[in-house]
């Protein structure tokens, strides 16, 4: 059996929070302004993981109003189990600030959400103290309130505790273990860019006070040229044989100078051992996960072709602020999937990989997109009679060029490649080439563009490439969607 390799869950899945219930693992990740929110996986290995479902998968649940901007919505949650249930506390930045929804089954469904009125900030973390059972919460920033998780109030005000690192920018992703007689407060500084890295603190109660370990950041791949970058945001597992582990958001940038990252966010795995006085050491974050010491439970890959034939749509599939079943259904024609003024997509989670779908356009406008947010974006369009390139960055709209095809449908397709070869400082991430596919599987090449322009580096956020379809007149049509990673 090969090694398995970094990242554990690659493509815009960061923020991981991830927690133990006897042999299995559940992780969950931001989501922003996609809807549904908050893909929630499972593990028996931590490498292999399975989506089981949503967390925020209906409105009640997720209020994102129509001006919610690009890499707003839904930030950082944590994941726990205690007392014979799932909790999740998140902050949802477009509306409704903090609230906790809770579940008996991971798989859901899981509650509506518990408004917290009295919990400030974003990144929330809930920890139980077992001897009282008090719950506290901590946020960035760094400051922790004792909660009533039932009702959502607070006991008191929130207070202060260690901030990271004398200087160093954001203090965020708290959270907080107890681990023998200490209580260890683990955070995120130096921001989610190059600067990002790992410290730990430890102190004999929730509130501290807190010792900082003298070897932090414990975990940092600033200044190097690790392929992994922008390490940090990181929880912490113990496995059934006694390990310990530590889940992470990191980026893994193209192309020449600065570097450009294109997937988003991604979570990867590192190891983590226990020093003698009782601090853990994280090595740099490895490409190939070392041996580990129970069988491998393989994932449930997803078929690279969905054919639109089950009843809901595979939990994979996102839109931004959210979607009715007017706008996405496949009860209008079987087997097809119909689209009115919307779009649902899939993350982008190769370097390398083609995209195809037979497409009906001729009630309609619509087409293929590749999505980094509002204002960045490449797309071939399809309309009654012709197919079109269009380009979109920032205030830039451009139509690179058109084809005139027969009425009826069409197979859509685009290749991405990622750059290779001898590095070259002006050389972008990867190319997209967009396309129309023939009956005998020949691939006519409309326009061939470069992926840096659908890069974080120059959109900004904190989300990374979804592709998907789209409509944006009249009604169209998709008999099926073709997803094939290439490396």
């Amino acid at each position: 059996m090969t090694s398995p390799t970094n990242p554990v869950l690659p493509g815009f899945h960061p923020d991981p929070s991830v927690c133990r219930v006897g042999e299995d693992y559940y992780l969950a990740c931001s989501s922003f302004e996609y809807f549904p929110g908050i893909p929630l996986f499972h593990s028996r290995d931590l490498v292999h993981w399975t989506q089981i479902g949503n967390v925020l998968d209906r409105p009640s649940q997720l209020h994102l109003p129509p001006a919610t901007r690009a890499s707003g919505g839904i930030y950082a949650p944590t994941l726990r189990y205690h007392d014979g249930r799932f909790w999740l506390i998140v902050t949802n930045v477009s509306g409704g600030g903090n609230f906790i929804v809770t579940a008996t089954d991971p798989a859901g469904p899981w509650s509506d959400p518990t408004p917290l009125p009295g919990v400030h900030g974003i990144d929330p973390d809930l920890a139980w103290d077992d001897e009282d059972g008090t719950c506290y919460c901590t946020v960035a920033g760094v400051s922790q309130v004792r909660l009533d998780p039932y009702t959502g109030q607070a006991i008191g005000e929130p207070y202060p505790i260690w901030s990271g690192s004398a200087g160093a920018k954001a203090p965020e992703a708290p959270h907080l273990y107890r681990l023998g007689e200490h209580w260890y407060l683990l955070l995120a500084e130096g921001g989610t860019e190059r600067g990002h890295a790992v410290s730990i603190a430890r102190g004999p109660t929730p509130a501290g006070p807190f010792e900082p370990c003298p070897r932090n950041p414990i975990l940092t791949h600033r200044s190097t040229d690790h392929p992994i970058q922008n390490t940090g945001h990181a929880d912490l597992v113990q496995a059934p044989d006694g390990s310990w582990w530590m889940v992470l958001l990191g980026v893994r940038p193209g192309g020449g100078t600065p570097g450009w990252h294109v997937l988003g966010r991604e979570t990867f795995l590192a190891p983590v051992r226990w020093d003698d006085d009782g601090w853990p050491v994280v090595d740099p974050v490895p490409v190939e996960l070392p041996s580990l010491n129970w069988p491998l439970h393989p994932s449930a890959e997803p078929p690279v072709r969905d054919d639109f034939d089950a009843v809901e749509l595979d939990p994979r599939w996102i839109s931004p602020r959210g979607r009715t079943v007017d706008q996405v259904t496949n009860k209008v024609r079987q087997g097809w999937l119909t689209l009115s003024s919307a779009f649902v997509g899939r993350r982008q989670q190769h370097h390398s990989c083609r995209v195809r779908t037979r497409f009906d356009a001729s009630a309609g406008t619509g087409g293929l997109a590749v999505r980094l947010d509002d204002r960045h974006q490449y797309s071939i369009e399809a309309t009654a009679g012709s197919v079109t390139v269009h380009v979109h960055l920032g205030t830039l709209r451009s139509v690179v060029t058109t084809l005139s095809v027969p009425d009826g449908p069409v197979v859509l397709r685009i290749d991405v490649t990622a750059t290779t070869g001898d590095w070259d400082p002006l050389a972008g991430p990867d190319t997209l080439t967009f396309g129309i596919e023939f009956f005998d599987g020949t691939f006519c090449a409309l326009a061939t563009l470069d992926g840096r322009y659908l890069s974080t580096e120059v959109a900004g956020g904190f989300t990374g490439r979804v592709i998907g379809l789209y409509a944006t007149g009249g009604t169209v049509h998709a008999d099926w969607f073709d997803y094939e990673p290439l490396s």
